[in-house]
Formats: C-alpha cells, structure tokens, sequence
C-alpha cells in the first residue's frame, strides 16, 4: 500500500492557480511533517514547503514564497499545497513527502508517486 498519494496535477496556463492534494495513512498523517517537492526534468528533486503536524509550522522554498501556501487537513489526513501565479518554470513532477523531522532536505521517510505540473506560457 502506497503510504502518500497525490493528486490534482495537470496543464496550467502562466499565471494560473492549481491545487494539489496529498492522502496520508492516519498514522502517518497525525505525527509526520507533510512535504511537497518537485523535479522537473533533468534537475535534482527540490523543495517546496513543509508543514509541521505539531504546530503547524510551515516553510517555503524562496522560488515559490509568496505563490505557494501548505496546508493540512487533519480530519482528512490529507495535506495540500495551493500554488498561484504559475510560471513555466514551475513545470515538474510534485511529490509528497512525510516525514518525523519538520526539514526541507530530501531525505524524507515517504515518498507518493507524484503527479504532473505542466505550466505553458
């Protein structure tokens, strides 16, 4: 069973906004920060934002502070990450990732699948 799965990604136009969803298992969800990073082809995997479980802390990646708010939704287990103003060089791949540390290095404990960002101009 896939512990993370994504979901909400797709074709967007320069300026647009998209919203992207993250399913966790309950047990995951409840004591994990939630992360979301991206990669776009032929580029290292980078990060984007984290929100602690705790507190609800939350940090941004500079390239998209600003444009870009993470959220949870614990009665849903499910983490989201709202992204407006959409460049093309947002276009990548959008993993969630949860892990025990609230970080923004990559090497969280889960990984989802991830789900395509395509931003045109």
């Amino acid at each position: 069973q896939v512990p993370l799965v994504e979901s909400g990604g797709g074709l967007v136009q320069a300026g647009g906004s998209l919203s992207l969803s993250c399913v966790a298992s309950a047990s995951i969800f409840s004591r994990y920060t939630m992360g979301w990073f991206r990669q776009a082809t032929g580029k290292e995997r980078e990060f984007v934002a984290a929100i602690s479980w705790d507190l609800g802390a939350t940090i941004y990646a500079d390239s998209v502070k600003g444009r870009a708010t993470i959220s949870r939704g614990n009665a849903k287990n499910t983490a989201y990450l709202q992204m407006n103003s959409l460049k093309p060089e947002d276009t990548a791949v959008y993993y969630c990732a949860a892990d025990p540390r609230f970080k923004t290095t990559t090497n969280y404990a889960y990984w989802g699948r991830g789900t395509q960002v395509t931003v045109s101009s």
